[in-house]
């Protein structure tokens, strides 16, 4: 996937599966004799907010979760599904930025930024503060980078009408940073939503999908079969986002009725890759790259399979793309 003349490859991390700073998890560690590897994939960093935020998952000073299994996710691992609330945890993007860890890297790889402010004003000027800040530290980096920005309005309550023109806005102000910037949606948002901000010119690419919030599209999510009750067992954290099995038909109909409704711009999709061949099914959908998140937790040891394959696959690919988007 070229971006602004950036190779960022066929396979991206979904953000944060490795940490801040590529680091990855305690569980990490033992899971890497049986094949969780991200060789290949381009990092993408856990998103950051602008100030600090305890979030429902608490941290350590090295980043690590201070919970040896957080109360704020439920892993279902025969089921294919993720539930999770942890709310964005993180020390803040000046924190994050002044670690130094981000302009030591030599490859390209993203960072993500979501304003998490309870209304559009305040979540706009938290858009412009990041965007001065990064700017002070921009020539520091010794890699190319990307900015996503993370969107989703299920999770913070933001009606679609104002949507469109909130992460338009924040196109806007974060194209004076001269980096690739790529949206993060849900596969809940409009399809009619995506098209307008896909055109905006700052525009780089689409991420599809965030996770889905607890109780979302109830008639093709079984909420209740999956986890015994309509009530989520994540209520007291607000009710938590899936990840897993059911997110790969959502994602894969998404990219294809995109594409077929003229989205012409770089798509990467993920939700629900759980082996190689779901990889190639969103490839085969009109995807220009996949992430990789779930998998870590729910099949790690076909990470590296996964991310193999992928590579191959989308490299056949792009070449096809190139050519439909020509007619």
């Amino acid at each position: 996937m070229q971006l602004r003349g950036i190779d960022f490859g066929h396979v991206l991390d979904a953000s944060g599966v490795r940490g801040f700073f590529g680091e990855g998890y305690p569980h990490h560690r033992p899971l890497r004799k049986i094949g969780l590897d991200f060789t290949g994939a381009t990092f993408v960093a856990k998103t950051t907010t602008l100030c600090a935020r305890t979030g429902n998952m608490p941290l350590r000073t090295d980043l690590a979760p201070r919970e040896l299994k957080p109360k704020c996710i439920i892993v279902k691992p025969f089921d294919g599904v993720v539930l999770n609330a942890v709310g964005l945890s993180g020390p803040g993007a000046e924190a994050l930025l002044a670690d130094g860890r981000w302009q030591q890297r030599t490859s390209p790889f993203f960072l993500s930024f979501m304003s998490v402010a309870p209304n559009e004003e305040e979540r706009r000027g938290e858009l412009k503060a990041f965007v001065r800040l990064l700017r002070r530290y921009i020539t520091e980096f010794h890699a190319p980078i990307g900015l996503q920005l993370n969107f989703s309005c299920p999770n913070v309550g933001v009606q679609t009408d104002h949507l469109i023109q909130e992460i338009t806005t924040a196109l806007t102000a974060a194209d004076t940073l001269g980096i690739p910037l790529m949206p993060k949606l849900a596969v809940t948002i409009p399809l009619e939503v995506a098209l307008k901000v896909a055109h905006h010119p700052a525009c780089d690419a689409l991420c599809i999908s965030n996770t889905i919030p607890w109780g979302a599209m109830p008639d093709r999510i079984n909420w209740k079969k999956l986890f015994g009750s309509a009530t989520s067992p994540l209520e007291k954290f607000g009710g938590g986002g899936l990840s897993g099995a059911p997110l790969l038909p959502l994602v894969f109909e998404w990219v294809t009725n995109a594409r077929a409704a003229g989205l012409t711009c770089p798509l990467n999709a993920g939700g629900g890759i759980l082996a190689p061949n779901d990889a190639e099914a969103l490839f085969d959908a009109g995807a220009d790259s996949v992430f990789i998140g779930s998998m870590a937790i729910l099949r790690p040891w076909r990470v590296r399979a996964t991310i193999r394959h992928a590579s191959v696959v989308g490299e056949r690919c792009a070449a096809e793309h190139v050519q439909w988007r020509k007619l």
